[in-house]
């Protein structure tokens, strides 16, 4: 059977369900969301005389629920624009109308009975052959089904989404005993392509796998906190980036998560998994306990384990100290083991450094992966039974860099054992098993591909669908070409793939360096080149601390220099024999930004967050960016038509600093380019699939592209426009006078210099006009000032 989705129904409209319905709206498939109907019309409805029967009145939940969706930050949903694909009504006038969708989801209230009762009103309706799944994160999936057709129950499983749905990647499914294979199958491949997830595999077991392990370790750190004496402010430097987990850390997540979700999973695991050998440690330690008391939930309620105030100096977050229960400023944790681990860049470096540190980090951290391997190593197979979904899961859900067995094989399987029976602990049979027969990893990998031990065998085993996927970290053995920042790789069939890992991935001398070299090779000895890495981000931009070097000594030849080979090396991507491929995600601005808009094509992650945003720095764009979007409005004039607003509407991109939320609201910015540039939801493909677009271009006879003299510019009649807009804004007080000035640059670049009328000029025209303008900026006490602010503390001053 060829199954398709075209439209879905999501029954439950809360922070979950909602959300669920923007993220599918988001990939642009139809959704019905339905919820309860009031009890009674409000105030406001009644005093509208407005009653039960009004159909205002009956959807007002599902309405206000879309509505707080639609206007939460971070949004749900890819673009504004997607929410009408959403139509909603309720369970009692609207059920009927499930019939018409392919694929049913339930998000209701964690409560079996009110679940079995929303499923008895869905097989009424329900067209044989629908997909039914329930987004639970604690009810058993087989006790839903139980009852039901089976029609149903072979068309029925577990779907559990991450919250926010958006932007955790996570989507384990949960086949029941009766669920059709076939059906578990297309789950599987539909959350990977369709809607960008890592799809993982679970067994029917108490919080699945991602809760399961994730919760175990938060109540894990809970434990080593007390015993060792340390505050939340401690802990969550010791549980961040640092070693690879989010910034939220431990305690700002439970606050994100909410502190009384987390107490219900420990409490649902220690009741449900009689057999789990760390039971004790899902035991509620009594300062949690007060802080549910206390209704201090998080985020939710206002204050958790943290709490933001408003004082006199501005926003304040101050930390509970768990002794008192009163909260007081933040503290700074001091460790010398993670002050010297935090300047080196590759994590597992980093990871190796502290655990073998002997200062109370390490002392943390040794206790920390004790509790953590024991447990893994008996939950396989409990929860699943193979260690790389165990190791998805916490990556996709919980945002863990290096997932729990690959973090053991970083710092070895037999020291790992150690670690465990020193703290007391015990290790599961099939890991010593494992050692006993000669195998010293979880993990491998051999020619470029990655492969499991596989406990059944007593082998390793490809980890599948990973044939879809291209990892250069897996590629080593096909460098190419390296210098200190890049690695070019040899990704297969001709096309070559250049990385670079510098500091937030920023763009410098070797980096550029890099870009010259691997065209060169792609030219001499393949078929195309792509520009992509496994980064967090792609770039945050041209490295920021050379040029307020260059500019605060006021080497401006060295800086003249630069810039010439920034613009030289982004036309060389444009202007190659081959086709070059750029793979934005994540941060890509200023020069990352650039290179995106001078590839042949794009192949963005949907999370890409692309912009120009020089104007922040007191500078313009000075890697073609400026003439790019010159040239792109010169490309929109219309014989007969208005040319100003076009060309406003790019100067006001660039003069804003408009950064795009998306790769599809990177479409309305006009830097990605409908028909040429293509986005890749799961952030997993977007390599392989910028790989694959290069074949495509070089398949279609791929041409050197003739460098451009046909840009049409406006010259003095739109600078002027442009001009005595800036000077109301200044008037305004809506920008600073130094704002005004480095707008007014970047009009002049833009309308191609003071031009008497309108002139078709050169790339390489409007290239030096840029040059001079960035040049001019770098002489500027006040840009100096905002690039030193941005090297201090990250963020641009206002001046």
């Amino acid at each position: 059977m060829q199954r398709r989705i075209n439209k879905v129904a999501v029954l439950g409209s809360g922070v979950m369900g909602s959300r669920i319905a923007c993220h599918f709206a988001g990939v642009g498939v139809k959704v019905l969301l339905l919820d309860i109907v009031p009890k009674e019309p409000n105030e406001k409805e009644k005093a509208k005389g407005l009653t039960l029967e009004s159909p205002a009145v009956r959807n007002r939940i599902v309405n206000d629920a879309l509505l707080a969706a639609v206007k939460s930050n971070p949004s749900p949903l890819y673009t504004k624009e997607a929410a009408k694909h959403i139509t909603t009504g309720n369970f009692d006038d609207d059920m009927k109308s499930i019939a018409g969708c392919d694929w049913i989801i339930e998000v209701v209230v964690e409560n079996l009975d009110i679940k079995k009762k929303v499923f008895e009103q869905v097989e009424k309706y329900r067209t044989p052959g629908t997909l039914i799944t329930s987004n639970t994160s604690g009810i058993p999936i087989h006790l839903m089904a139980e009852g039901r057709s089976a029609d149903f129950q072979k068309h029925f499983c577990g779907t559990h989404f991450f919250n926010p749905p958006r932007y955790l990647r996570l989507l384990e499914i949960i086949p029941t005993p009766h669920t059709d294979p076939a059906v578990t199958d297309f789950l599987m491949h539909y959350g990977d392509l369709y809607l960008g997830k890592t799809t993982v595999l679970c067994k029917d077991t108490p919080a699945f796998i991602a809760n399961r392990v994730g919760v175990f370790s938060i109540m894990a750190i809970f434990h080593i906190m007390q015993e060792m004496g340390l505050g939340i402010d401690e802990v969550d430097a010791l549980t961040g980036p640092v070693i690879g987990r989010p910034k939220s850390a431990t305690f700002r997540t439970a606050d994100v998560v909410g502190i009384d979700t987390l107490v219900k999973v420990a409490k649902g695991v220690a009741e449900n998994a009689p057999d789990d050998e760390a039971r004790a440690i899902m035991n509620i330690p009594p300062f949690l306990q007060k802080v549910v008391e206390n209704n201090w939930l998080g985020d939710k309620t206002g204050q958790g384990f943290y709490k933001k105030t408003k004082g006199e100096g501005g926003k304040e977050i101050l930390t509970l100290n768990l002794q008192t229960m009163e909260y007081g400023p933040k503290q700074r944790a001091k460790f010398a083991s993670i002050d010297a681990a935090k300047p080196v860049e590759d994590l597992k470096q980093r990871i190796k450094m502290l655990a073998g540190a002997g200062d109370k980090a390490g002392e943390f951290y040794k206790n920390f992966h004790a509790y953590l391997f024991s447990y893994i190593s008996h939950r396989i197979p409990e929860i699943a039974d193979d260690p790389y979904k165990v190791d998805d899961a916490m990556k996709a859900g919980f945002g863990w860099e290096i997932g729990a067995f690959e973090t053991w094989d970083l710092l070895g399987v037999e020291n790992g054992i150690k670690t465990i029976k020193d703290k007391g602990l015990t290790v599961a049979a099939w890991v010593e098993d494992m050692l006993a027969a000669g195998v010293k990893s979880f993990y491998k990998v051999e020619g470029g591909k990655k492969f499991y031990y596989d406990l059944a065998s007593k082998s390793y085993k490809a980890v599948p669908g990973a044939d879809a996927f291209i990892i250069l970290e897996n590629l080593s053995n096909n460098i190419v070409w390296k210098n200190s920042a890049c690695n070019l790789y040899d990704i297969g069939d001709g096309i070559l793939s250049l990385e670079w890992k510098t500091k937030m991935n920023t763009i410098g001398g070797e980096v550029l360096e890099g870009v010259h070299k691997s065209v060169d090779r792609a030219e001499k000895d393949f078929r195309g080149l792509v520009l992509a890495n496994d980064a967090a981000n792609f770039s945050a931009g041209a490295n920021v601390g050379m040029i307020f070097m260059f500019a605060a000594e006021q080497e401006y030849d060295e800086l003249d220099m630069a810039i010439r080979l920034f613009q030289r090396s982004t036309m060389r991507l444009r202007y190659s024999s081959i086709p070059v491929v750029v793979a934005p995600h994540g941060l890509t601005l200023g020069g990352g930004c650039e290179m995106s808009l001078h590839a042949d094509a794009v192949q963005a992650g949907a999370e890409t967050y692309i912009g120009l945003v020089e104007l922040g720095v007191g500078l313009i764009p000075g890697g073609g960016g400026t003439k790019e979007f010159a040239l792109r409005a010169s490309d929109e004039y219309k014989e007969g038509q208005i040319e100003n607003p076009i060309l406003q509407d790019r100067f006001l991109t660039i003069a804003q600093a408009k950064v795009a939320t998306s790769a599809a609201e990177a479409f309305d910015l006009g830097i990605l380019r409908h028909g040429t540039d293509a986005v890749s939801l799961n952030h997993s493909r977007i390599i392989a699939d910028a790989k694959q677009k290069a074949l495509e271009l070089a398949d279609a006879g791929y041409t050197r592209p003739i460098e451009r003299t046909d840009i049409r510019v406006l010259g003095r009649g739109a600078l002027g426009a442009m001009l005595t807009g800036i000077n109301a804004m200044k008037f305004a007080n809506y920008i600073s006078e130094h704002d005004g000035k480095i707008a007014g640059k970047l009009a002049y670049v833009m309308c191609g210099g003071d031009l008497s009328e309108p002139a078709l000029v050169s790339e390489q025209y409007l290239l030096d006009l840029e040059r001079e303008a960035f040049l001019s900026l770098c002489g500027e006490r006040k840009t100096l000032e905002r690039l030193q602010s941005v090297l201090k503390t990250g963020k641009p001053v206002r001046n």
